[in-house]
């Protein structure tokens, strides 16, 4: 018995002091790199919508007296944003192609409720920067955001209440945020690992800059009409053009 036990106790020592080592596939990570701004890029575009734009849906907001306050109706929907043919509301950002790099966390940046509408209606933000929500009207709101990748949340916020902040942990696209007191209030957040991302204005324009040379895959994202990419190349301190159309045949 007792030999026994004296084998089993080396057996164990020679396992806890086997020193481990990694496969032969195995590579370390390099440290992450910082952008040298003298050689960054920039791409800019426009988002243009091809064919007969879908017709505004108008809103009631007549359940709420304090959403009516100093309004002129009527009001629309932002789903479709169309003005002379640009498309409004397009999140665009670099999909793929970064190397391992070092990001600042950016400063906060603000969701306002104003005439029971979000602004903006919709958001792009980096992993960790905080997203301060504030409440310019006279009514009572309810902010709910519907992340699956992210922790989801619902708080409740007073006329002029102090500004609510929160993170998202994670990168996740078009996530929904919604007044549960306002169902026609609603937004879409997207959450980047960097901050190469842009959303397109009333004229369908967005801007990237300081960008490193290299080759990406560049995305315009709609919340109803889905993703559109293209391939794009920059070299050091280069302003490209990168356009993307959207068309009636995308309308799900």
């Amino acid at each position: 018995m007792k030999l026994a036990l004296g084998l089993l106790l080396i057996l164990l020592t020679i396992g806890c002091s086997k020193n481990e080592t990694p496969p032969a596939s195995y590579k370390p990570q390099a440290p992450a790199a910082k952008i040298d701004p003298a050689t960054t890029a920039t791409i800019s575009g426009v988002i243009s919508f091809d064919g007969a734009a879908p017709k505004p849906q108008q809103i009631d907001m007549s359940q709420d007296p304090a959403c009516v306050v100093g309004k002129v109706p009527p009001n629309f929907g932002e789903a479709y944003v169309v003005n002379g043919g640009h498309l409004q509301n397009v999140y665009v950002y670099i999909k793929d192609g970064l190397g391992n790099y070092s990001y600042p966390t950016p400063p906060p940046t603000t969701l306002d409720q104003k005439g029971c509408r979000y602004v903006p209606h919709v958001l792009g933000l980096m992993v960790g920067q905080k997203l301060r929500i504030l409440n310019s009207d006279p009514a009572m709101h309810n902010i709910h955001s519907m992340a699956h990748e992210n922790s989801g949340w619902n708080e409740s916020q007073y006329p002029g209440g102090d500004a609510i902040e929160q993170t998202f942990s994670k990168p996740e696209l078009m996530i929904p945020v919604q007044c549960n007191n306002h169902p026609w209030m609603k937004m879409y957040v997207n959450v980047s690992t960097h901050p190469f991302f842009a959303v397109s204005d009333a004229d369908g324009k967005f801007t990237i800059s300081g960008l490193p040379p290299g080759t990406y895959t560049l995305a315009a994202v709609h919340e109803k009409m889905g993703e559109k990419t293209a391939q794009i190349t920059v070299g050091a301190k280069y302003s490209k053009t990168a356009d993307f159309k959207f068309s009636s045949s995308d309308i799900k």
